[in-house]
């Protein structure tokens, strides 16, 4: 059975996976998706996940020291992500096993390659293609598409675990 702790508000999310770990200041929008092993802990300021948004196996969400943490609108959080401290724009995709430190900005319909590691304080504007280490733009470009249409695919399959299936 997922941890969800007192603090915690949930706001009609699609699923939450027994194995998700929910501590703190945490708000949860409608149509999230929250995955297998998901750890999320907040003491001093809040977490915020946007509706329709998906926050995938093994992905790490933790305040900054100064600063809250918020993942907009129809957002993929890939697996193994660590976000601290961070804002994340809508319609976002941040890959597989990437970082994003605290008081760093990812604009609206960005993607933030596999693996990068966002400094802190970093800002990006939307429409970034972000990657490297330390990360950096590397082109400009429109993600909001193939971004909302993976989140769109995310909450189908939110939806499948929900009702006791694991076939779309």
């Amino acid at each position: 059975m997922a941890h969800i702790g007192p603090f915690v508000q949930l706001n009609d999310p699609l699923f939450i996976h027994d194995t998700a770990q929910l501590h703190g200041k945490v708000c949860i929008e409608k149509n999230v998706s929250i995955w297998a092993n998901v750890v999320t802990r907040c003491e001093q300021f809040e977490i915020v996940i946007g509706a329709g948004s998906n926050i995938q196996d093994f992905v790490m969400i933790h305040e900054g020291a100064q600063t809250p943490t918020l993942v907009g609108r129809n957002c993929s959080i890939t697996h193994h992500v660590t976000l601290h401290g961070c804002s994340i724009g809508d319609n976002c995709l941040i890959g597989i096993n990437a970082t994003i430190m605290d008081g760093a900005v990812i604009g609206a319909n960005s993607i933030v390659a596999g693996h990068a590691i966002v400094s802190e304080g970093s800002v990006f504007p939307e429409n970034s293609v972000i990657g490297g280490v330390p990360a950096k733009q590397i082109s400009s470009r429109n993600c909001s598409v193939a971004n909302m249409a993976n989140a769109a695919y995310y909450r189908q399959l939110a939806a499948c675990y929900a009702d006791g299936r694991d076939r779309i």
